[in-house]
């Protein structure tokens, strides 16, 4: 059974930094592209940033410089470090699983990525 478990989410203020963290387990090697999407109240997903199986990363262009994804094999857990966080970044967010076979990155995730887990939810106000 596949299981997906996001922690890390809470409130922040503008320019405030948080550590997303998914402990991932169950997988097969046919998904071998990962990462996180996120979806804001009246709006679409969006793929916020994938790593394949060689620690390829891809990142939204409005998250590029400032979030950085990573995993550790060992621990079967994806990480989101998010620094400089704008309102704009306010969304519920996965992570995500797709096959990587004509590619991994963050918009195919944002497409086809399937999600396993409850989200964590990230609010930026003041």
């Amino acid at each position: 059974e596949v299981q997906l478990v996001e922690s890390g989410g809470g409130l922040v203020q503008p320019g405030g930094s948080l550590r997303l963290s998914c402990a991932a387990s169950g997988f097969t090697g046919r998904d071998d592209c990962m990462g996180w999407i996120r979806q804001a109240p009246g709006k679409g997903r969006e793929g916020v940033a994938s790593i394949d199986r060689n620690s390829k990363t891809d990142y939204g262009y409005f998250v590029r410089g400032r979030f950085i994804i990573s995993r550790d094999n060992n621990k079967n857990t994806l990480y989101l470090q998010m620094d400089s966080l704008k309102p704009e970044d306010s969304a519920m967010y996965y992570c995500a699983t797709t096959a990587g076979t004509f590619g991994c990155s963050s918009g195919r995730l944002g497409i086809y990525g399937r999600t396993w887990g409850q989200g964590t939810q990230i609010t930026v106000s003041s």
